[in-house]
This record gives C-alpha cells, structure tokens and sequence, in this order.
C-alpha cells in the first residue's frame, strides 16, 4: 500500500493495487455503457451488485452518495471501514429479499 493508492469512494479506504473494480454508475445494461464510472474495492462493487438490481441502480442509485445511502450498504459500509484495506471476503450472491 502507498500514499498514492485511489481511495474507495464508497468506503474510504486506500485500494490496494489490483484490489480495484470499475464500477459504471449507470450499468452498462441500462444505457450507460459510454457513462461515468467509480474505482470501487471488489468487495464494495460485489455488495453494490449483491444488493441492488441493475434497474435500481439505474434509476435510483446510481451516484455515490445514493448508494451511501441505502441502509443495507450503510451497514455494510460501517463494517468493512473496520477493516484492512486489502482485505477480501467471500461475498455471497444474493444473501437476503430486496
């Protein structure tokens, strides 16, 4: 890890070499092919897709601050600040309803 890592927008944590994933605000799916994008920790773009639909991430989060926002990312979110940033979890598919 060096001063110069990106820092996870959604977390906050320094990201690791290799330890990035681009994540299209608006999914690619959904007309965003072209459309901006965030570097992402992996286990903060799984979460993101674990938990939320391409349409929802379409239509209702698809900036940062609105994905903050979702109370199941929020939670998770608080978790994974408490962790190293080059830590990696399994993320397990869809965990629970929407």
């Amino acid at each position: 890890m060096t001063n110069s890592d990106p820092i996870c927008p959604l977390c906050d944590r320094p990201i690791p070499d290799g330890g990035g994933s681009l994540h299209h605000l608006i999914p690619k799916l959904k007309g965003g092919k072209g459309g901006p994008t965030v570097l992402l920790h992996l286990i903060c773009h799984k979460e993101v897709h674990a938990t939320l639909t391409e349409a929802e991430l379409a239509r209702e989060f698809n900036t940062v601050e609105a994905l903050r926002a979702h109370p199941r990312l929020e939670k998770f979110l608080h978790w994974v600040r408490k962790r190293p940033p080059g830590f990696r979890s399994k993320v397990p598919g869809k965990r629970r309803g929407r």
